[in-house]
């Protein structure tokens, strides 16, 4: 996983304390355990105080976990010679890996906002995923002949690609992770017809 950013004047047993209690988070949501910020201050071995002063909610334990796998997506998606459909498919298929690997910690609380919202407000564990996407969406549209529908293309993929779905369909189907990428992605492909090309219609 992608190391945490040091924030400016952070001390080096302060930055520790953050890198611990998000791992930790993670372990434990991954194992499919459902952690209060007490339960994952004695896994970090940091008091409850200290998560706190770093974290307002496991969900935002949670978002900043989601953050740092984002940027492994995004630091792979950097290091990619493919474009548009290919890198598409390489992208995608790493972040089911990603999703894979990472387990239930990767499953988020509902937010009462839509996902466009938290987009646009700039949820960093959003944002990050949308900048290793963005490329390989625009791309993909131009070898497609529709428009690019920026923020829209990204809601199309976030909705097909959520954890829970990917979860659900290897879990419920048996399907494996590239085969559940290929069918995702090739899902995509249609939608993105779909809603940016004739039978959309929303574009002139």
């Amino acid at each position: 996983m992608a190391t945490t950013a040091a924030a400016p004047g952070l001390r080096s047993d302060t930055l520790r304390n953050r890198k611990l209690i998000i791992r930790s988070a993670g372990k434990l949501f991954a194992e499919g355990r459902q952690a209060t910020m007490a339960d994952i201050a004695r896994a970090a071995e940091v008091s409850t105080a200290t998560a706190y002063r770093h974290f307002a909610s496991v969900d935002e334990v949670l978002a900043r976990f989601r953050f740092e796998v984002g940027s492994e997506l995004l630091e792979f998606s950097q290091q990619q010679q493919a474009t548009g459909l290919e890198l598409l498919r390489l992208v995608s298929t790493k972040w089911v890996t990603l999703v894979v690997t990472h387990g239930r910690a990767m499953v988020h609380t509902r937010s009462g906002e839509g996902y466009l919202a938290r987009l646009r407000t700039g949820a960093t564990h959003l944002t990050v995923q949308a900048d290793a996407l963005s490329a390989a969406l625009r791309d993909t549209c131009l070898e497609l002949g529709v428009d690019d529908p920026g923020d829209e293309a990204m809601f199309l993929w976030n909705v097909l690609f959520d954890p829970r779905e990917i979860f659900d369909l290897i879990e419920t189907l048996g399907l494996g992770p590239d085969e559940t990428a290929r069918r995702l992605v090739a899902t995509l492909v249609g939608a993105l017809k779909g809603w940016c090309g004739p039978i959309g219609g929303h574009r002139q």
